[in-house]
């Protein structure tokens, strides 16, 4: 219990797992919180101090749980065999935290997603005297990825958003956690931990830096040592060693957790090339439904079913990698925006969209390749398994069957020469681990057998002495009948007192020499000779000491393969291109995807372009829609229709399209000439963020001011239903505005609304708007959603024949006719399709026409309101009515 309570004080924000035998037991308010978190029994070790436990095979089942639910564990090993603690006098063994597992530092198979990137973010301010710039750092621990870049602080969520940041480290602030950041955590649904201010200082940072890296400056990572984004690298560096081996006594842990320490799989911080990026903030992907479905609670919304990414990481054509799919999902959260790099993924998927020989048998050349990066990982941090090793060998043989199946593809030069540069380094060790391993290994060395016969004669002997003892001692028996002539001599073993050579009582009289007496009976001697107890004791030992050198000899391989942990994430990173590229073929090969013409110009001509993760879900049901922006006809699109014809939908699978693009791959369309696109905004659906002060219409204000404050004419930009979060006056005239200033910036947009009054801005605008409407049929109050976006205009929104279709009582839906009807401005057309509607006749202005002159107006213009008595006023407003019934 003292050994408990003094590393619980070194981790009291951690739920501290104690190694006792074969159980992690946890105490006092540890024991009462897992016992609430994982439904396990409460128990007592002593008086008052409760006490709960997990059996030590099945850790990880329960830590995954413990970090699902959020929660910090340190892990407490016994780092000393019980019979050497005897030995030197200790009646308790010794014991070491090991490990700390947090949500950003996992880097086990079953604590991790395959399909995602797990990665750990540390925030530093990046200038003392600008409050508003910081600097972050990214490490994914599992694969040693360390990247670093800076930005401007209202811009840190839409940053984080696309990286599947797991955790964020920021410097302690008092109690509290610094505003920004905290926002930044809530929304995107990130564990925040706060560490010492030092930590981050400049000085210390950039010493833990050059000290890691064992070089004298950050030059040559292309980076300054002066740089404000070097604060958050030295935080994270250090952050990570004391999650990875956090013993007080480094000499009583072992040497894989000494490697775990020094992180040497860790690549130097790199700086980030976010101009070659198409920027999808937060917002847009959340709306776009890219990762997750809008469906759910926030922050982690919906599930990856429904979403872009699940379309490809699932069913038949999917990635058959961990690393294709992590980074087909990066591709698709952060797409290209330089046109040589985007036609140049174009081109590779062309080819294996027509060579289909190539691409099954790339197919088949990847599906062999296991997690190498993630492996790399564990091996470099001394978390390797015997499965883990075995993988690796497995998957490294694979490269010269990649190598063979694009050797006549021009567009994949570059990665046959990035193959070509690692296979020397990579050859040795995977044949050695072939010739070493066998080709099933156990998920564990506990019980040994992962090492080939005659690999290495000890352990050949140790394995020999556990299988063959009865033939030794056969053997041996015959050999001692010939040389003593004593043909009743009997060799054999007891488990009390071990092995023996047994002489009956009268031959007993003509025991050699060399025979010492072991035990008497009643009518027989036991001997031994000091070959037999040479024997006993390899024997006795054999199994220890066959476990110890399988030991040996895996720690050998896994600081073999360790040397070569930079060819080996190359060689993952090649095979995550392929595989990336692999499916975006197939993809568009089973649903007839085309590839999209991509060109500088900022504009945007789709033919039949289909929602991608709808057309799959309605099939032939699915109603194609054209969209054309920029040039003639406009840079924005006002589309007014009905509720549930389809506005949502076609403006949402345009900004799809172009997604799909701008990320490599093809395209759900006829044909689609796409320009080279900046950034991808929306505006999409009615949130609120009452905890923070933030109402539905605030944030979507807060949205809106993000995008005219920076789309540029290369930008995309959706938008639906601006302004409905207020009242009608309020919102068409910020719709409007909004509308103008958009048109008259350029960026390319789609704008769904229901206040039709817009639709005048096509005249008022010409060459800049033009309309669009949703196409609907009528009957009697019946109607039929077409979901065709045609050109024209609208005339209203059903939404009185939506209400009925709800289900709102009979009795409502009239009455909504009849206020609808007292309240229209607007003329709807009562038969047939929604046409264009005319302009407004002379009886009826439009909301945003002039008045015209009458002497009324001037005259009460010039009336003073002020001087007047109630009755005066009541005078005045009889005469000027007078004038008004003249008109």
């Amino acid at each position: 219990m003292r050994q408990f309570t003094r590393f619980k004080q070194r981790h009291p924000d951690c739920v501290l797992l104690f190694r006792i035998g074969d159980f992690y037991e946890t105490f006092d308010d540890d024991a009462v919180t897992i016992s609430k978190a994982l439904g396990l029994t409460l128990t007592k070790r002593s008086e008052g101090v409760p006490m709960a436990g997990v059996p030590h095979h099945q850790l990880e089942v329960y830590l995954r749980r413990l970090i699902q639910q959020g929660f910090r564990v340190a892990v407490c090993e016994q780092v000393e065999e019980p019979k050497d603690a005897a030995k030197a006098g200790r009646p308790i063994v010794e014991r070491a935290v090991t490990r700390v597992l947090t949500p950003g530092t996992l880097v086990e198979d079953s604590l991790l997603d395959e399909s995602a990137a797990s990665c750990l973010a540390a925030i530093s301010p990046a200038d003392l005297r600008d409050p508003t710039r910081v600097g972050i750092a990214l490490v994914d621990i599992s694969t040693g990825a360390f990247i670093v870049l800076e930005c401007d602080v209202t811009k840190l969520t839409d940053e984080l958003a696309a990286r599947s940041v797991q955790e964020l480290i920021h410097p302690e602030q008092g109690t509290s956690t610094p505003p920004a950041i905290a926002r930044a955590a809530e929304a995107l649904g990130i564990s925040c931990t706060p560490r010492p201010p030092w930590h981050f200082r400049p000085k210390e940072a950039l010493e833990e830096i050059l000290k890691h890296y064992k070089v004298a400056t950050t030059t040559g990572f292309g980076l300054r040592d002066d740089e404000p984004c070097i604060s958050a690298a030295g935080a994270i560096l250090r952050y990570l060693k004391e999650t990875q081996a956090p013993g007080e006594d480094t000499a009583q842990i072992s040497a894989a957790a000494k490697r775990a320490a020094a992180l040497s799989h860790l690549s130097p911080p790199r700086r980030e090339d976010r101009g070659g990026h198409c920027i999808l903030d937060a917002v847009s992907l959340r709306s776009l439904e890219v990762e997750r479905t809008i469906r759910g609670t926030a922050p982690k919304q919906g599930s990856s079913d429904g979403s872009l990414v699940g379309l490809f990481l699932s069913g038949q054509g999917s990635p058959v990698t961990p690393m294709g799919k992590r980074l087909l999902r990066e591709w698709l959260c952060r797409p290209l925006s330089r046109l040589a790099e985007i036609e140049s993924r174009h081109a590779r998927v062309a080819v294996l969209v027509e060579d289909r020989q190539t691409a099954k048998t790339l197919s088949a050349a990847l599906d062999g390749v296991q997690d190498v990066t993630r492996i790399a990982g564990r091996i470099a941090l001394g978390r390797a398994t015997p499965r883990d090793l075995v993988a690796l060998g497995t998957s490294l043989r694979r490269l010269d069957l990649i190598t063979a199946t694009i050797q006549n593809a021009p567009a994949f030069a570059p990665t046959l020469t990035a193959l070509a540069s690692v296979r020397g380094s990579l050859e040795p060790i995977a044949k050695r681990i072939a010739a070493e391993c066998i080709d099933t290994p156990p998920a564990h060395l506990r019980e040994g057998g992962l090492i080939r016969d005659g690999v290495d004669a000890e352990l050949d002997e140790a394995k020999s002495l556990q299988r063959d003892a009865s033939t030794w001692l056969v053997k041996y028996q015959e050999e001692l009948i010939e040389e003593h002539k004593l043909p009743g001599i009997k060799v054999g073993y007891n488990k009390i007192f071990g092995y023996y050579i047994e002489l009956t009582a009268s031959q007993s009289k003509s025991a050699p020499a060399a025979f010492s007496r072991k035990q008497t009976l009643k009518n027989a001697e036991r001997y031994i000779t000091p070959e037999l107890k040479e024997f006993e004791d390899k024997v006795t030992t054999a199994e220890a000491r066959a476990l110890e050198r399988e030991r040996i000899l895996f720690d050998s391989l896994c600081q073999a393969a360790a040397t070569c942990i930079a060819p080996i994430n190359h060689f993952g990173q090649q095979v995550a291109e392929l595989d990336a590229l692999l499916c975006f073929a197939n993809k568009a090969l089973r649903k007839s995807w085309v590839r999209p013409s991509m060109t500088e110009i900022p504009t945007l001509n789709i033919k039949q372009g289909r929602h991608p993760v709808l057309e799959d879900v309605l099939g032939e049901k699915f109603v194609p829609n054209d969209a054309d922006l920029g040039g003639e006809v406009g840079s924005l699109s006002l589309i007014t229709g009905p509720n549930m014809a389809g506005k949502s939908t076609f403006i949402r699978q345009t900004a799809l399209i172009v997604l799909l693009a701008h990320a490599g791959s093809f395209v759900p369309a006829e044909s689609a000439e796409v320009g080279i696109t900046d950034r991808i905004f929306t505006r999409v659906g009615a949130d609120d963020a009452l905890h923070t002060g933030q109402s539905t219409f605030m944030i979507e204000m807060s949205e809106t001011a993000t995008i005219l404050n920076n789309a540029t004419a290369k930008s995309l930009v959706i938008l639906d239903e601006i302004g409905r979060g207020t009242s009608t006056l309020d919102g068409l005239s910020l719709a409007w505005a909004i509308a103008e200033y958009l048109g008259d910036k350029g960026p390319r947009t789609l704008f769904a609304t229901h206040y039709h009054e817009l639709t005048d801005l096509e005249e008022r605008m010409p060459g800049r708007v033009r309309n669009l409407h949703v196409s609907v049929r009528e009957w009697g109050e019946e109607i039929v959603f077409l979901h065709r976006i045609l050109p024209g205009r609208t005339s209203q929104s059903y939404g009185v024949h939506v209400a009925k279709l709800a289900g709102i009582p009979t009795s409502v839906v009239e009455r909504a006719r009849e206020v609808l009807a007292s309240l229209a401005v607007h003329h709807a057309h009562p038969v047939g399709d929604a046409t264009p509607e005319p302009k407004p006749q002379s009886g009826q202005l439009s909301l945003f026409t002039e008045y015209l002159p009458h002497p009324a107006l001037d005259h009460l213009k010039e009336v003073k309101l002020d001087s007047m008595t109630p009755m005066q006023a009541f005078d005045e407003l009889r005469r000027l009515q007078d004038q008004l019934k003249k008109l």
